[in-house]
């Protein structure tokens, strides 16, 4: 059994201390020890998306990061997205556009999205593909998610 460590850091705006071993991936203690389960485990290769987090500003995957990447750090997940009016207006769109079949993918997505319009708000439908490219979805196809982003990015360009 490996070593367990404490680490603090900032968790969708809130200061968290947790203990954690020190070959846990972020993943794991997101879902298993501090109990948010909105970040999924897909492929554990960085490959899928499904586990998208934000890390000081950055879109990075939970499974290819150690717990003890986070001390210090600000991590936001999709839980974390809930009161932010953009990802409101993405979890719609996404349901208008059919966006969302089984709905695995879509925690990763929106996080990803979110992200996406962070750092390029007047993204158009060719940036929105680049954008989300390390996103897998299995089911639609991505052309209603793209649809639904770019709704996103026109409104918010409007505004």
């Amino acid at each position: 059994m490996s070593p367990k460590i404490d680490i603090d850091f900032t968790l969708n705006g809130i200061r968290k201390n947790a203990t954690v071993r020190i070959d846990m991936s972020a993943l794991d203690m997101l879902r298993d020890v501090i109990g948010l389960t909105g970040t999924k485990y897909g492929c554990g290769e960085g490959e899928c998306g499904a586990c998208t987090i934000q890390m000081d500003g950055v879109s990075v995957n939970a499974c290819l990061l150690f717990a003890v990447d986070c001390q210090g750090r600000n991590v936001v997940t999709v839980e974390g997205l809930a009161a932010d009016p953009r990802a409101a207006a993405l979890r719609a769109a996404f349901v208008k556009h059919g966006a969302v079949q089984c709905g695995f993918c879509t925690p990763g997505m929106v996080m990803q999205a979110s992200h996406l319009l962070d750092t390029h708000p007047d993204a158009d439908p060719d940036a929105i593909k680049r954008g989300i490219e390390g996103n897998i979805c299995r089911c639609t196809g991505y052309k209603k998610i793209v649809e639904a982003i770019a709704s996103v990015s026109q409104i918010q360009n409007q505004e």
